[in-house]
Protein backbone atom coordinates (compact mmCIF):
# COMPACT_ATOMS: atom_id res chain seq x y z
CA UNK A 1 0.00 0.00 0.00
CA UNK A 2 1.21 3.22 -0.79
CA UNK A 3 2.16 6.20 1.74
CA UNK A 4 3.11 9.88 1.55
CA UNK A 5 6.55 10.58 2.38
CA UNK A 6 6.30 12.35 5.70
CA UNK A 7 6.89 12.44 9.51
CA UNK A 8 5.74 9.78 11.72
CA UNK A 9 2.90 10.65 13.71
CA UNK A 10 0.60 10.03 17.09
CA UNK A 11 -2.50 9.21 17.47
CA UNK A 12 -3.41 12.96 17.69
CA UNK A 13 -1.07 14.24 15.14
CA UNK A 14 2.20 14.76 13.57
CA UNK A 15 5.61 15.08 14.90
CA UNK A 16 8.61 16.75 14.28
CA UNK A 17 12.16 15.12 14.70
CA UNK A 18 14.25 16.80 17.14
CA UNK A 19 17.46 17.89 15.30
CA UNK A 20 19.58 19.48 18.30
CA UNK A 21 22.48 18.47 19.41
CA UNK A 22 23.08 18.71 22.50
CA UNK A 23 26.42 18.64 24.45
CA UNK A 24 26.85 15.48 27.19
CA UNK A 25 29.52 17.18 28.65
CA UNK A 26 27.19 19.80 30.23
CA UNK A 27 24.35 17.86 30.94
CA UNK A 28 25.90 16.99 34.64
CA UNK A 29 24.57 13.52 36.29
CA UNK A 30 21.92 13.51 34.00
CA UNK A 31 24.16 13.07 31.25
CA UNK A 32 26.22 10.10 32.70
CA UNK A 33 22.51 8.78 33.35
CA UNK A 34 21.47 8.71 30.19
CA UNK A 35 24.84 7.33 28.69
CA UNK A 36 24.75 4.53 31.52
CA UNK A 37 21.34 3.78 30.03
CA UNK A 38 21.74 3.46 26.35
CA UNK A 39 25.19 1.40 27.14
CA UNK A 40 22.50 -0.91 29.17
CA UNK A 41 20.18 -1.04 26.44
CA UNK A 42 22.64 -2.00 23.83
CA UNK A 43 24.17 -4.47 25.65
CA UNK A 44 20.22 -5.99 26.31
CA UNK A 45 19.78 -6.04 23.00
CA UNK A 46 22.93 -7.82 22.38
CA UNK A 47 22.04 -10.47 24.89
CA UNK A 48 19.29 -11.29 23.81
CA UNK A 49 20.47 -11.63 20.46
CA UNK A 50 22.56 -13.96 21.42
CA UNK A 51 20.11 -15.94 23.00
CA UNK A 52 18.13 -16.05 20.04
CA UNK A 53 20.79 -17.34 17.94
CA UNK A 54 22.62 -19.52 20.35
CA UNK A 55 20.50 -22.63 19.89
CA UNK A 56 20.72 -23.09 16.31
CA UNK A 57 23.61 -23.91 14.27
CA UNK A 58 26.88 -22.39 15.33
CA UNK A 59 28.60 -20.23 13.35
CA UNK A 60 32.81 -20.51 12.56
CA UNK A 61 34.38 -17.50 11.77
CA UNK A 62 38.11 -17.18 10.81
CA UNK A 63 39.22 -14.40 12.62
CA UNK A 64 42.73 -13.13 10.17
CA UNK A 65 39.65 -13.41 7.55
CA UNK A 66 37.90 -10.42 8.86
CA UNK A 67 40.16 -6.94 8.92
CA UNK A 68 37.02 -4.36 10.42
CA UNK A 69 36.80 -1.43 11.53
CA UNK A 70 35.03 -0.99 14.76
CA UNK A 71 31.25 -1.63 14.36
CA UNK A 72 31.96 -2.36 10.80
CA UNK A 73 29.76 -5.18 9.73
CA UNK A 74 30.85 -7.52 6.66
CA UNK A 75 28.64 -10.76 5.27
CA UNK A 76 30.08 -14.07 4.11
CA UNK A 77 28.02 -17.11 2.56
CA UNK A 78 28.16 -20.51 4.22
CA UNK A 79 29.78 -22.74 1.39
CA UNK A 80 27.69 -25.72 2.54
CA UNK A 81 24.44 -24.29 1.67
CA UNK A 82 25.62 -23.17 -2.22
CA UNK A 83 25.27 -27.21 -1.80
CA UNK A 84 21.70 -27.03 -1.04
CA UNK A 85 19.96 -28.89 -3.80
CA UNK A 86 17.50 -26.42 -4.52
CA UNK A 87 20.09 -23.44 -4.87
CA UNK A 88 21.60 -25.38 -7.16
CA UNK A 89 18.08 -26.35 -9.39
CA UNK A 90 17.60 -22.52 -9.27
CA UNK A 91 21.04 -21.72 -10.78
CA UNK A 92 20.52 -24.51 -13.65
CA UNK A 93 17.11 -23.27 -14.37
CA UNK A 94 18.42 -19.02 -14.14
CA UNK A 95 22.06 -20.28 -16.68
CA UNK A 96 19.12 -22.21 -19.04
CA UNK A 97 16.95 -19.69 -19.23
CA UNK A 98 19.56 -16.71 -19.79
CA UNK A 99 20.83 -19.35 -22.54
CA UNK A 100 17.99 -19.79 -24.41
CA UNK A 101 17.37 -16.05 -24.63
CA UNK A 102 20.89 -15.33 -25.82
CA UNK A 103 20.94 -17.96 -27.67
CA UNK A 104 20.32 -16.33 -31.31
CA UNK A 105 23.25 -14.55 -30.47
CA UNK A 106 25.69 -17.22 -29.86
CA UNK A 107 26.47 -16.43 -26.51
CA UNK A 108 26.55 -19.23 -23.70
CA UNK A 109 27.01 -18.54 -20.46
CA UNK A 110 28.82 -21.30 -18.76
CA UNK A 111 28.65 -19.93 -14.86
CA UNK A 112 26.76 -17.13 -13.38
CA UNK A 113 29.01 -15.68 -11.21
CA UNK A 114 32.21 -15.63 -13.72
CA UNK A 115 30.39 -14.87 -16.79
CA UNK A 116 28.12 -11.90 -15.47
CA UNK A 117 30.13 -9.64 -13.02
CA UNK A 118 31.38 -7.92 -15.55
CA UNK A 119 28.33 -6.32 -16.97
CA UNK A 120 28.80 -6.98 -20.76
CA UNK A 121 26.52 -9.53 -20.93
CA UNK A 122 23.92 -8.58 -18.70
CA UNK A 123 23.87 -5.40 -20.55
CA UNK A 124 23.13 -7.95 -23.89
CA UNK A 125 20.35 -9.76 -21.98
CA UNK A 126 18.44 -7.02 -20.88
CA UNK A 127 18.58 -5.05 -24.25
CA UNK A 128 17.28 -8.43 -25.90
CA UNK A 129 14.36 -8.61 -22.67
CA UNK A 130 13.52 -4.49 -22.53
CA UNK A 131 14.17 -4.09 -26.46
CA UNK A 132 16.60 -1.25 -25.29
CA UNK A 133 19.99 0.01 -26.49
CA UNK A 134 22.47 0.52 -24.06
CA UNK A 135 24.72 2.73 -25.54
CA UNK A 136 27.48 2.56 -22.45
CA UNK A 137 28.29 -0.97 -23.20
CA UNK A 138 29.23 -0.69 -27.22
CA UNK A 139 33.08 -0.83 -26.11
CA UNK A 140 34.44 -3.37 -24.04
CA UNK A 141 35.81 -1.99 -20.62
CA UNK A 142 38.55 -3.44 -18.60
CA UNK A 143 39.14 -0.92 -15.89
CA UNK A 144 37.26 -2.07 -12.63
CA UNK A 145 36.28 1.80 -12.20
CA UNK A 146 35.02 1.76 -15.58
CA UNK A 147 33.36 -1.59 -14.99
CA UNK A 148 31.72 -0.38 -12.15
CA UNK A 149 30.41 2.27 -13.80
CA UNK A 150 28.93 1.11 -16.11
CA UNK A 151 27.22 -1.61 -13.88
CA UNK A 152 25.61 1.21 -11.95
CA UNK A 153 24.34 2.36 -15.18
CA UNK A 154 23.22 -0.50 -15.75
CA UNK A 155 21.23 -1.47 -12.86
CA UNK A 156 19.54 1.95 -12.82
CA UNK A 157 17.81 0.84 -15.64
CA UNK A 158 17.18 -2.63 -14.78
CA UNK A 159 15.79 -0.76 -11.44
CA UNK A 160 13.25 1.95 -12.99
CA UNK A 161 11.79 -1.14 -15.29
CA UNK A 162 11.41 -3.70 -12.35
CA UNK A 163 10.07 -0.60 -10.13
CA UNK A 164 12.19 -1.17 -7.67
CA UNK A 165 13.84 2.04 -5.46
CA UNK A 166 17.99 1.59 -6.03
CA UNK A 167 18.28 1.99 -2.02
CA UNK A 168 15.89 -1.08 -2.00
CA UNK A 169 17.70 -3.07 -4.34
CA UNK A 170 19.22 -6.44 -3.44
CA UNK A 171 22.16 -5.73 -5.71
CA UNK A 172 24.77 -3.24 -6.47
CA UNK A 173 27.47 -2.66 -8.98
CA UNK A 174 30.21 -3.53 -6.34
CA UNK A 175 27.70 -6.90 -5.36
CA UNK A 176 27.74 -7.78 -9.06
CA UNK A 177 31.33 -6.83 -9.60
CA UNK A 178 32.59 -8.55 -6.53
CA UNK A 179 31.07 -11.80 -7.65
CA UNK A 180 28.48 -11.80 -5.09
CA UNK A 181 26.56 -14.96 -5.54
CA UNK A 182 23.10 -13.98 -3.93
CA UNK A 183 23.08 -10.59 -5.41
CA UNK A 184 23.26 -12.03 -8.56
CA UNK A 185 20.29 -14.98 -8.01
CA UNK A 186 18.15 -11.88 -6.59
CA UNK A 187 18.96 -10.21 -9.35
CA UNK A 188 18.12 -12.69 -12.07
CA UNK A 189 15.40 -14.15 -10.37
CA UNK A 190 13.38 -10.61 -10.64
CA UNK A 191 14.23 -10.28 -14.23
CA UNK A 192 13.18 -13.94 -14.50
CA UNK A 193 9.43 -12.91 -13.07
CA UNK A 194 9.36 -9.63 -14.83
CA UNK A 195 10.07 -11.57 -18.33
CA UNK A 196 7.73 -14.65 -17.94
CA UNK A 197 10.40 -17.04 -18.10
CA UNK A 198 8.97 -20.15 -19.09
CA UNK A 199 11.29 -22.41 -16.66
CA UNK A 200 9.68 -22.78 -13.48
CA UNK A 201 12.12 -21.55 -10.37
CA UNK A 202 12.09 -23.85 -7.58
CA UNK A 203 10.67 -22.54 -4.28
CA UNK A 204 11.93 -22.43 -1.26
CA UNK A 205 15.43 -21.38 -1.82
CA UNK A 206 17.47 -20.04 1.36
CA UNK A 207 21.02 -19.52 1.35
CA UNK A 208 22.49 -19.22 5.10
CA UNK A 209 24.68 -16.04 5.30
CA UNK A 210 27.30 -15.14 8.30
CA UNK A 211 27.33 -11.49 9.27
CA UNK A 212 30.00 -10.40 11.20
CA UNK A 213 30.02 -7.20 13.21
CA UNK A 214 33.13 -5.61 14.99
CA UNK A 215 32.44 -4.73 18.76
CA UNK A 216 34.29 -3.39 21.48
CA UNK A 217 37.39 -5.08 18.77
CA UNK A 218 35.54 -8.15 19.60
CA UNK A 219 33.97 -10.05 16.38
CA UNK A 220 30.69 -10.72 16.74
CA UNK A 221 28.95 -13.87 14.48
CA UNK A 222 25.49 -14.11 13.36
CA UNK A 223 23.83 -16.58 11.07
CA UNK A 224 21.17 -14.54 8.72
CA UNK A 225 18.61 -16.74 5.98
CA UNK A 226 18.80 -15.05 3.11
CA UNK A 227 15.55 -15.98 1.31
CA UNK A 228 15.81 -16.11 -2.71
CA UNK A 229 12.49 -17.68 -3.47
CA UNK A 230 9.80 -17.94 -1.07
CA UNK A 231 8.14 -20.88 -0.27
CA UNK A 232 4.70 -21.57 -2.10
CA UNK A 233 1.38 -22.04 0.09
CA UNK A 234 1.42 -25.45 -2.15
CA UNK A 235 4.87 -26.42 -0.63
CA UNK A 236 4.14 -25.72 2.51
CA UNK A 237 0.98 -27.53 3.09
CA UNK A 238 2.77 -30.67 1.54
CA UNK A 239 5.74 -30.35 4.13
CA UNK A 240 2.61 -29.64 7.24
CA UNK A 241 4.52 -26.58 8.33
CA UNK A 242 6.94 -23.76 7.35
CA UNK A 243 10.52 -24.48 7.57
CA UNK A 244 12.00 -24.28 11.54
CA UNK A 245 14.04 -21.04 12.67
CA UNK A 246 15.49 -19.80 15.48
CA UNK A 247 12.50 -18.98 17.56
CA UNK A 248 11.84 -22.31 17.17
CA UNK A 249 14.77 -23.34 18.29
CA UNK A 250 14.81 -20.87 21.24
CA UNK A 251 11.45 -22.00 22.65
CA UNK A 252 12.18 -26.11 22.02
CA UNK A 253 15.69 -26.14 23.54
CA UNK A 254 16.53 -22.58 25.03
CA UNK A 255 13.16 -21.82 27.25
CA UNK A 256 14.97 -20.85 30.13
CA UNK A 257 16.42 -17.68 28.16
CA UNK A 258 13.00 -16.60 26.50
CA UNK A 259 12.67 -13.91 28.95
CA UNK A 260 16.19 -12.30 27.96
CA UNK A 261 14.91 -12.31 24.27
CA UNK A 262 11.18 -10.44 25.47
CA UNK A 263 13.63 -8.32 27.63
CA UNK A 264 15.86 -7.53 24.82
CA UNK A 265 13.52 -6.80 22.32
CA UNK A 266 10.88 -4.55 24.49
CA UNK A 267 13.95 -2.60 24.99
CA UNK A 268 14.49 -1.85 21.61
CA UNK A 269 10.89 -0.91 21.17
CA UNK A 270 10.69 1.08 24.20
CA UNK A 271 13.73 2.83 22.84
CA UNK A 272 11.74 4.07 19.49
CA UNK A 273 8.37 4.25 21.03
CA UNK A 274 9.59 6.57 23.42
CA UNK A 275 9.86 9.05 20.82
CA UNK A 276 6.06 9.05 20.38
CA UNK A 277 5.56 9.11 24.34
CA UNK A 278 4.22 5.28 24.38
CA UNK A 279 5.67 2.64 26.26
CA UNK A 280 5.50 -1.26 26.08
CA UNK A 281 4.82 -3.02 29.41
CA UNK A 282 3.46 -6.32 28.05
CA UNK A 283 5.31 -7.94 24.74
CA UNK A 284 3.07 -10.89 24.77
CA UNK A 285 -0.46 -8.63 24.32
CA UNK A 286 0.52 -5.15 23.08
CA UNK A 287 1.73 -5.56 19.79
CA UNK A 288 -1.98 -7.54 18.66
CA UNK A 289 -3.91 -5.00 17.00
CA UNK A 290 -1.16 -3.71 15.04
CA UNK A 291 -1.46 -0.11 15.94
CA UNK A 292 2.31 -0.17 18.00
CA UNK A 293 3.64 -2.11 14.73
CA UNK A 294 2.95 0.86 12.45
CA UNK A 295 3.91 3.41 15.03
CA UNK A 296 7.25 1.71 14.96
CA UNK A 297 7.42 1.15 11.07
CA UNK A 298 6.92 5.14 10.67
CA UNK A 299 9.63 6.14 13.34
CA UNK A 300 12.02 3.41 11.79
CA UNK A 301 11.31 3.87 8.13
CA UNK A 302 10.89 7.65 8.47
CA UNK A 303 7.25 7.68 6.47
CA UNK A 304 3.96 8.76 7.71
CA UNK A 305 0.76 6.02 7.49
CA UNK A 306 -2.23 8.51 7.08
CA UNK A 307 -4.33 8.12 10.13
CA UNK A 308 -7.80 6.95 7.69
CA UNK A 309 -5.53 3.79 6.32
CA UNK A 310 -5.78 1.99 9.42
CA UNK A 311 -7.95 1.98 13.06
CA UNK A 312 -5.99 3.92 15.92
CA UNK A 313 -8.33 2.40 18.32
CA UNK A 314 -9.77 -1.07 16.93
CA UNK A 315 -13.06 -1.94 18.29
CA UNK A 316 -13.39 -5.72 17.02
CA UNK A 317 -10.90 -8.92 15.33
CA UNK A 318 -11.61 -7.45 11.71
CA UNK A 319 -9.77 -4.00 12.41
CA UNK A 320 -6.98 -5.54 14.40
CA UNK A 321 -6.52 -7.44 11.44
CA UNK A 322 -6.62 -4.89 8.44
CA UNK A 323 -3.97 -2.78 11.18
CA UNK A 324 -2.08 -5.72 11.61
CA UNK A 325 -2.19 -7.26 8.19
CA UNK A 326 -0.93 -3.64 6.85
CA UNK A 327 2.13 -3.63 8.97
CA UNK A 328 2.88 -7.02 7.82
CA UNK A 329 2.79 -5.79 3.77
CA UNK A 330 4.98 -2.44 4.79
CA UNK A 331 7.68 -5.16 6.24
CA UNK A 332 7.64 -7.09 3.54
CA UNK A 333 7.63 -3.79 1.19
CA UNK A 334 10.62 -3.16 2.97
CA UNK A 335 12.36 -5.93 2.63
CA UNK A 336 11.99 -7.81 5.94
CA UNK A 337 10.99 -11.61 5.60
CA UNK A 338 9.40 -13.70 8.13
CA UNK A 339 7.05 -16.62 9.13
CA UNK A 340 3.94 -15.10 10.72
CA UNK A 341 0.26 -14.87 9.69
CA UNK A 342 -2.11 -11.60 10.49
CA UNK A 343 -4.03 -13.97 12.29
CA UNK A 344 -1.30 -15.39 14.68
CA UNK A 345 -0.52 -12.05 15.72
CA UNK A 346 -4.03 -10.83 16.99
CA UNK A 347 -4.23 -14.06 18.58
CA UNK A 348 -1.42 -12.56 20.93
CA UNK A 349 0.74 -15.82 19.73
CA UNK A 350 4.04 -14.69 21.06
CA UNK A 351 6.26 -16.75 18.67
CA UNK A 352 5.08 -14.90 16.10
CA UNK A 353 5.20 -11.72 17.85
CA UNK A 354 8.86 -12.07 18.44
CA UNK A 355 10.05 -12.89 15.05
CA UNK A 356 7.95 -9.53 13.75
CA UNK A 357 9.61 -7.38 16.26
CA UNK A 358 13.10 -9.37 15.56
CA UNK A 359 12.97 -8.69 12.13
CA UNK A 360 12.23 -4.87 12.77
CA UNK A 361 15.81 -5.49 15.20
CA UNK A 362 17.62 -6.78 12.61
CA UNK A 363 17.04 -3.98 10.22
CA UNK A 364 16.89 -0.76 12.24
CA UNK A 365 19.74 -2.22 14.98
CA UNK A 366 22.00 0.80 14.62
CA UNK A 367 19.07 3.42 14.23
CA UNK A 368 19.13 5.32 17.38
Amino acid sequence: MATNPASPSSPTGSLKRDTSKKDPSKLGWVGTLTRRKKTEVNELENEGRLAIEAPTTPVTVTPDTFDLDENEERSMVEPASLENPKVKELQDVLLDWVNDELSELRIVLRNITEDLYDGQILAILMEKLADIKLTEFEEVTQSVESQKAKLSVLLGHVNKLLDIPDHRAKWTANLIHDKNIVAILHLLTALARHFDCPQKLPNGVNINMVVVQKKGGILLPQKVIEEITATSEGEAAENGKPERDAFDALFDNAPEKLNVVKKSLQGFVNKHLSKLSLEVTDLDSQFHDGVYLIFMLGLLEGFFVPLYQFHVTPSNKDQKLHNVALALDLMRDSGMRFQAKPEDIVQKDLKSTLRILYSLFQKFKSVK
